[in-house]
């Protein structure tokens, strides 16, 4: 990683370890391909020892605008990674915003071979279980809006938390017919149906494990990825509480 890669990896590192905002100015033109801004992800995960020394355990956030785009995915710090009910008032958000997913779980190993061969009509046999997610999307950027996509994606694609609910057994679902039911704070309910913006939140799946095996690492049984918002970014403020419901699968509560 040249010098200046290194420089950003610092300044983020050193944004989350003293919960404060980044002037994206300095950093316009440093990263030029999203295979660098992959690279600033692994290394600032690396010096916050979110894998405790593994390289892609965990938890992952991954999807795009629709099956065309290139999607993008990012580790997600441990501590921020909570069950249902959770609390999050004692981090630190600068802008946050909610965006109610589903989460999926492997239920083996995967290598880089098996990786490899895999395609969106097979992949979901690898998963075992499904659970309704809510993240709270936040930045190390300042002014998010003006700040380019690589340096969104260096920053583990403006991730601020995740709540998880109870784990399901995978199942097929009608996912074109499928409700999501949202409510931040006093805000009315917000309804979505089939509103997934692959159609389906396994489809990512063969895309996701490429990249995570593509410096040759095994993906352990497990690791969770959550897939994409099936209403956007809803504004929240501190002290919201937040419900994102999915009728047949689950639902989950927090409070921001």
């Amino acid at each position: 990683m040249n010098s200046s890669l290194n420089a950003l990896t610092d300044a983020l590192v050193a944004a989350r370890r003293a919960n404060r905002t980044l002037d994206a100015t300095p950093w316009l033109d440093t990263l030029e391909t999203a295979a660098q801004a992959y690279e600033v992800q692994d290394a600032v995960a690396a010096a916050l020892g979110w894998f405790d020394g593994h390289a892609v355990a965990g938890t992952w956030k991954s999807g795009g605008g629709a099956r065309s785009a290139t999607l993008t995915h990012a580790p997600l710090p441990p501590a921020g990674v909570r069950a249902d009910s959770a609390d999050f008032s004692d981090l630190v958000f600068h802008t946050p915003g909610i965006e109610a997913e589903i989460a999926l779980r492997l239920g083996q190993d995967v290598t880089p071979a098996q990786a490899a061969t895999l395609d969106h009509a097979n992949a979901a046999s690898l998963v075992d279980a499904m659970a309704v997610s809510v993240e709270i999307v936040d930045s190390r950027w300042q002014d998010l809006a003006s700040t380019p996509a690589l340096l969104r994606l260096a920053d583990s694609q403006v991730h601020g938390a995740l709540a998880v609910g109870e784990w399901q057994p995978y199942k097929a679902v009608d996912w074109a017919s499928q409700r999501c039911e949202t409510k931040v704070g006093s805000t009315e309910t917000v309804v979505r149906t089939g509103t997934h913006p692959l159609a389906d939140p396994a489809w990512l799946l063969p895309i996701w494990l490429r990249h995570l095996t593509r410096h040759g690492h095994t993906v352990p049984a497990g690791t969770v990825v959550t897939t994409g918002s099936w209403v956007g970014v809803l504004p929240c403020r501190r002290g919201d509480q937040v419900t994102a419901a999915f009728p047949g699968i689950g639902a989950v509560r927090l409070s921001v």
